[in-house]
């Protein structure tokens, strides 16, 4: 208790220092606000960036694995000639290994390709167009804003259904309700049963916001799915239990048989897997981490000498006070804690004020740019922790001083 009182003491000297200087104050406040100001900034806009692209990729699947023509992250040379050579999918290929694997559970093929969509007057060019196999919403992570996913027999029979994204229907139908009416694409009249819900811009590109989404029957009659220009792929999901590494040995063993790859001969095609771009969006974003740390360094730095040069100014204007103090009974370590707390007042509130300068500006980007920034907690946390780590630092050897001072002499120097 006598501890807490005399805690509560010293935070109150602190306080009453402070507003007494107070230009002196705000001036020393500068340096920490800024160098706070400048990492929590960084670290904010890396960890949205961060968070949005986890989102996207995560969107993909983590128990996928794409066969595509192209490795996302080549090992060595990108040699781009080469697999621009490489054969392209077919339907037969995804057959083939829905027929022999024994872990996938499920295989989709998928072809894309570009049309303009019409309603009535209304219409939306170079809209995207995603034709893919029935076990697509096995694979693909969505969700339905309105209406339903397309049956296995709508996608066998080829009947001409449709799910469409939400900057589709906002862009066709405004406020209208669009399910059971029809859109033109590349001339043939589609039924929409579905609608998307809306996910924003993704940082990978694969949000489903601007696709319309139709079955591989359908889209054999309105474009070649296996042509070059469709850039057909296939997508397959692991069984639960089931290792992405093992599917894909099993993958690679399966689509070398097909292709009737000789044991000597490369591979002509590619097994992808979201995992493998982790390694260089960690790398990315820890050389953005490590610039904001440097800026924000170099502000920190200057306020802290500031500081110090604060406190030790402090220390001299109050020596006479504080060799009264000493004379009445104050021990060296409440003299040490009474200018140690306001240092870390002092320090404390230049993060909080930093803090408020972020959270503005995140409020302020959020409101002009089409992107959602988060201050988080955590970040929160790191700018008071390091704001309180300054104070100490910063003030300790003024107060060391202070706490030394001999009564007599300290009364002496008034």
């Amino acid at each position: 208790m006598l501890f807490l009182m005399l805690l509560r003491e010293s935070v109150v000297f602190a306080f009453h220092a402070l507003r007494v200087n107070r230009l002196r104050t705000i001036l020393s406040l500068l340096g920490i606000t800024i160098g706070i100001f400048a990492i929590i900034a960084v670290f904010t806009a890396v960890d949205s960036m961060a968070g949005k692209i986890r989102g996207s990729v995560k969107s993909l699947g983590e128990d996928v694995v794409f066969v595509q023509r192209m490795p996302w992250v080549p090992e060595g040379e990108f040699k781009w000639w080469e697999y621009m050579n490489r054969p392209v999918f077919t339907e037969r290929e995804s057959d083939e290994i829905k027929r022999r694997s024994l872990l996938a559970d499920a295989v989709v093929y998928t072809a894309n390709g570009e049309a303009t969509l019409r309603y009535n007057t209304s219409f939306i060019e170079n809209a995207s167009v995603v034709a893919a196999t029935y076990e697509y919403d096995r694979v693909k992570q969505f969700d339905l804003s309105s209406g339903r996913y397309f049956t296995e027999q709508e996608s066998a029979t080829g009947k001409a259904v449709t799910v469409i994204g939400s900057s589709i229907a906002d862009g066709l139908f405004h406020d209208a309700d669009p399910i059971g009416k029809s859109i033109t694409i590349k001339g043939r009249k589609a039924y929409i049963i579905g609608v998307f819900k809306a996910e924003g811009e993704s940082m990978l590109g694969n949000s489903s916001d601007n696709q319309v989404l139709i079955p591989m029957g359908f889209a054999r009659s309105i474009m070649d799915v296996e042509s070059e220009r469709s850039e057909p792929f296939m997508m397959v999901k692991t069984r639960s239990n089931v290792l992405v590494a093992d599917l894909k040995d099993e993958l690679k063993g399966i689509m070398r048989s097909v292709r009737r790859i000789q044991p000597t001969e490369q591979e002509n095609f590619a097994l992808n897997e979201v995992s493998v771009l982790a390694g260089p969006l960690k790398a990315v974003f820890g050389v953005v981490g490590t610039i904001g740390w440097i800026i924000g360094a170099f502000s920190i730095l200057v306020g802290g000498f500031g500081i110090a040069n604060i406190m030790f100014v402090s220390v001299r204007e109050r020596t006479s006070q504080i060799g009264i103090q000493k004379s009445l009974g104050a021990k060296r370590w409440f003299i040490l804690m009474q200018f140690l707390a306001e240092s870390v007042v002092l320090c404390l509130v230049g993060g909080i004020l930093g803090l408020l300068l972020d959270y503005t500006l995140v409020l302020i980007a959020n409101h002009f740019i089409d992107f959602q920034f988060v201050l988080s907690l955590n970040n929160i946390t790191l700018g008071l922790t390091i704001s309180v780590l300054i104070g100490i630092i910063s003030g300790f050897i003024p107060a060391y001083s202070a706490a030394q001072l001999d009564p007599v002499e300290a009364i002496r120097s008034n």
